[in-house]
């Protein structure tokens, strides 16, 4: 998402403020573009039909940028589709910042190709050939030819990291590498580019020109990531400073409510347990 959409979907929830002479609470959310893109204005706008006083400010510019921002106090909620690192967590106590981590949901991290690409399964151990620069044309893998192109995301998501982590036993990625700011701008590049590959977040799946590849022969979907057979599931976090109260609390109540989690699902994430959720 580039800034002048960032930009426009900001002002667009603060235009939603109620005028009728209540007093305006304002709730800030910064952090994951996995997040933030397409469900977090979509828990915010549900929120709001029973909380009409409520304003949001979101930013979806990377999950690094969420946790920074609670560190700074520059936010009351970030979001992020990474743990929070342990340099992160010693930053925080420095500053008398207690990093309260909340799981909202599960997501799969999709491997994508152009729909036009014969693949119809991807290896687990080519991921870490393909995404570190060790294979660089489709040949080596696949009954076609080509130099692959490879669409990841920016370094402050937590989507680079943990595909780094999960994918790639942490090596290095490639260097021809192009880092996109967010899941839009791969699923874009990739629809578009026979010779494409990348990676993104459950909800992006049904964007055209695109599709998931199985890993080892398992598609990403809730059974599979529910039971962890798909090798590249993890969990969404909220993190706060400290225990919650007010506004805040009540968001991440709703989103840990039934009525939340519907919202959750509907976008194309995977709900947790009602008997597993950690407020």
């Amino acid at each position: 998402m580039n800034r002048i959409h960032k930009f426009l979907g900001t002002m667009s929830l603060l235009l939603l403020a109620a005028t009728n002479g209540h007093a305006i609470e304002k709730l800030v959310i910064k952090g994951s573009d996995t997040l933030g893109a397409k469900l977090i204005p979509q828990l915010a706008e549900e929120f709001r039909a029973q909380h009409p006083d409520i304003i949001f400010e979101i930013q979806a510019e990377g999950s690094t940028t969420g946790i920074s921002a609670i560190i700074d106090g520059t936010a009351d909620i970030a979001t992020s589709s990474r743990k929070a690192s342990i340099r992160e967590r010693t930053a925080a106590r420095a500053k008398g910042v207690t990093l309260n981590e909340i799981v909202v949901a599960y997501d799969g991290i999709a491997v994508v190709v152009n729909e036009s690409n014969v693949l119809d399964n991807i290896r687990y151990r080519d991921l870490e050939r393909i995404f570190t620069g060790d294979v660089v044309d489709w040949s080596a893998i696949a009954p076609m030819s080509g130099p692959i192109s490879l669409y990841t995301r920016n370094t402050a998501s937590g989507t680079y990291q943990d595909f780094k982590k999960l994918a790639m036993r942490r090596r290095d990625y490639a260097h021809k590498s192009q880092k996109m700011a967010g899941n839009e701008q791969i699923v874009q590049e990739v629809g578009k580019n026979i010779n494409g590959i990348g990676y993104v977040g459950l909800s992006y799946l049904k964007s055209e020109g695109i599709k998931a590849l199985p890993v080892d022969h398992v598609l990403p979907n809730a059974e599979t990531i529910v039971n962890q057979s798909y090798s590249l599931t993890r969990p969404n976090y909220f993190y706060t400073n400290g225990s919650t109260s007010g506004i805040t609390k009540s968001f991440i109540e709703f989103v840990l409510s039934e009525k939340g989690q519907t919202i959750i699902e509907r976008v194309g994430f995977v709900t947790i347990p009602q008997d597993a959720l950690n407020l």
